[in-house]
C-alpha cells in the first residue's frame, strides 16, 4: 500500500503532523516504537508539570497564613499519590491522542522502522525486519535522548535521569542535580518543596542557559533563600559513593548527596534511521532543514528535537504543521522569532524573542524597559512571597523584539508578548491594546509606558 505520508515518531511533532495530514485527506501512517506522546507527554513536559503543580499546592498551604487562611498542623504530602496522579494524567492524555488518531483514520504501527531507499517512482521505502512500507513523503520526528557525560564513577552511582525521577516514590534525604538548565532547575524546585536538601551543579556562570540572565539570577537568589545550594562555573569530575567531586577554578571539593539526578541536556536521536541511505545532510548533531522543514532530500522532512534547533514541544508542534502545509502546497514558513521558553518553577520564568545578552554580543543597539511585577495590582493581591519583573526589549525601529518575565503566571502571559514580537508591533501599536483590569498581564502594558 502506498501512503501519502509516513511519520516516524509519535511525539508532539509526529502526532500533530499525523492529525493535520489526515484531516486534509492524506493517507497517513505513524510509527511509534514506545508510547504515543513521545518524551514530552510520557516522561517530560506533562508529568513534570503535574508534579510541580502538587509542589506548588503544598507551597501554597505552607504559606496560607500570609493570606489570612489558617491550616491546623503541618501540611504533609504522599509522594506515591503524587506519582499516581501523574500517571493518571499521562494515561488520560495518551488516550486522547489515540482517539484523535483513530478519528482521523491514521494507521499506527507500534514498531521501530528505518529508511531503506527509493522505489522506481522515487517513493520512499521504509520498514524493519518484518515488513516494508512505501510513502510519497516521510517525516522524521524521532526526538531527542538524554546526554550522559563521561563522568568517572557515574555508571555505578545509580543516578537518575528525568525519567527515573518522575517515577520515584521515595523521598531522598539529599539530591545533587548535575546541570542547572530548565529540567534541572524544575526538579530542584520540586524536591525543594518536598523538603529535600538540593544542590545544583552548573558549569556555566548562571543557571537556565539562554534565558535572560538578570531574571535567572533573581530566581536563583530566591531559591537560595529556600535552601538550595548552587555551584556555578563548576565541573563534576567524579562520583565517589555518596560524594560528588567538583572542581572550580582549579580547586576540588565535594558535595554530599544520597541521590544524583543527571540533567546535562539532550541530543537528537538519529541512530537506526539509516539516513545515510538517502544522503540526508546533517547540521551539528541534528538533521539540516529549510524554512519548510524539508531536508536535503525533496521528499523527506524533519521536525522537532531531531533538527537540534529548538528542543521544545511547542516548537515541534508548529514545525509539524509547517511540514504538512508545505506537502499540501499551502503557503507557510517556520519562524523562530518568538518561540516562548518557560521554566515552571514557583515563581515561573518565561521569555520570548531576543535577550539583552544576545543583542549585546552581536553589537545590536536596543532599549530595555522593565518594571517590578508589583506594579500590577492583581499580582500584589495574589503574591505575598517573591516579587518579579517584566522586561521588554525594544529594537532601534521601536519594534518589540523580546520579552522576559519572572513571576506567576509568566507561562500564560508570555504568549501576549510573543504575538507582538511575531507580528512586529511597535511600542506605539502595542500601547493601544486594551488589557483587562485587574490582571497580572497588565504589567506588559505598564512596562510599555516607562
Amino acid at each position: 500500500m502506498l501512503y501519502d505520508i509516513a511519520i516516524i515518531g509519535g511525539g508532539p511533532a509526529g502526532y500533530t503532523a499525523a492529525e493535520r495530514a489526515a484531516a486534509n485527506g492524506l493517507k497517513t501512517i505513524l510509527f511509534e516504537k514506545n508510547a504515543l506522546g513521545g518524551v514530552c507527554l510520557n516522561e517530560g513536559c506533562i508529568p513534570t508539570k503535574t508534579l510541580l503543580y502538587s509542589a506548588k499546592t503544598l507551597d501554597s498551604i505552607k504559606n496560607s497564613a500570609k493570606y489570612g487562611v489558617s491550616v491546623e498542623g503541618q501540611p504533609d504530602f504522599d509522594l506515591s499519590k503524587i506519582i499516581a496522579r501523574k500517571q493518571k494524567t499521562v494515561r488520560k492524555l495518551v488516550a486522547g491522542i489515540k482517539q484523535k488518531m483513530a478519528a482521523h483514520e491514521v494507521k499506527i504501527i507500534g514498531a521501530e522502522v528505518h529508511l531503506i531507499g527509493e522505489d522506481n517512482s522515487r517513493n520512499i521505502l521504509l520498514g524493519n525486519d518484518d515488513e516494508t512500507y512505501t510513502a510519497k513523503y516521510v517525516l522524521l520526528c524521532t526526538g531527542s535522548g538524554t546526554i550522559v557525560p563521561p563522568i568517572k564513577g557515574l555508571d555505578t552511582s545509580g543516578y537518575w535521569t528525568s525519567k527515573e525521577a518522575l517515577d520515584n516514590k521515595d523521598v531522598p534525604q539529599s539530591l545533587a542535580i548535575i546541570g542547572g538548565g530548565v529540567i534541572g532547575v524544575e526538579f530542584a524546585s520540586f524536591f525543594n518543596s518536598l523538603g529535600v536538601k538540593v544542590s545544583v551543579i552548573e558549569m556555566l556562570p548562571e543557571i537556565l542557559g539562554a534565558m535572560d540572565k538578570e531574571l535567572s539570577a533573581m530566581l536563583r537568589t530566591e531559591y537560595s533563600k529556600r535552601g538550595i545550594d548552587f555551584y556555578l562555573g563548576t565541573k563534576v569530575v567524579e562520583i565517589r559513593g555518596g560524594e560528588v567531586i567538583i572542581e572550580k577554578d582549579g580547586e576540588q571539593s565535594s558535595v554530599e548527596a544520597a541521590q544524583i539526578l543527571l540533567s546535562t541536556g539532550r541530543r537528537p536521536v538519529t541512530a537506526n534511521l539509516n539516513i545515510d541511505k538517502l544522503n540526508i545532510e546533517m547540521y551539528r548533531n541534528g538533521i539540516k532543514v529549510d524554512e519548510f522543514m524539508k531536508t536535503s532530500h525533496p521528499r523527506i522532512y524533519a521536525c522537532g528535537d531531531i533538527t537540534g534547533h529548538s528542543l521544545l514541544a511547542h516548537t515541534a508542534v508548529r514545525e509539524g504543521e509547517v511540514a504538512v502545509n508545505h506537502i499540501l502546497g499551502k503557503a507557510d514558513r517556520m519562524s523562530y522569532k518568538a518561540i516562548p521558553g518557560v521554566v515552571y518553577t514557583n515563581p515561573e520564568i518565561a521569555g520570548a524573542g531576543q535577550t539583552e545578552e544576545e543583542l549585546t554580543a552581536k553589537g545590536i543597539k536596543h532599549t530595555v524597559l522593565k518594571l517590578p511585577m508589583a506594579y500590577s495590582g492583581r499580582f500584589v493581591a495574589e503574591n505575598e512571597l517573591v516579587n518579579g519583573m517584566c522586561k521588554l526589549i525594544i529594537g532601534e525601529n521601536e519594534k518589540i523584539i523580546g520579552c522576559h518575565m519572572l513571576g506567576n503566571p509568566a507561562s500564560e502571559l508570555i504568549v501576549i508578548a510573543g504575538i507582538a514580537i511575531e507580528k512586529e508591533f511597535t511600542v506605539e501599536e502595542f500601547r493601544k491594546i486594551v488589557f483587562p483590569h485587574p490582571t497580572v498581564g497588565e504589567i506588559i502594558h505598564e512596562t510599555l509606558f516607562i
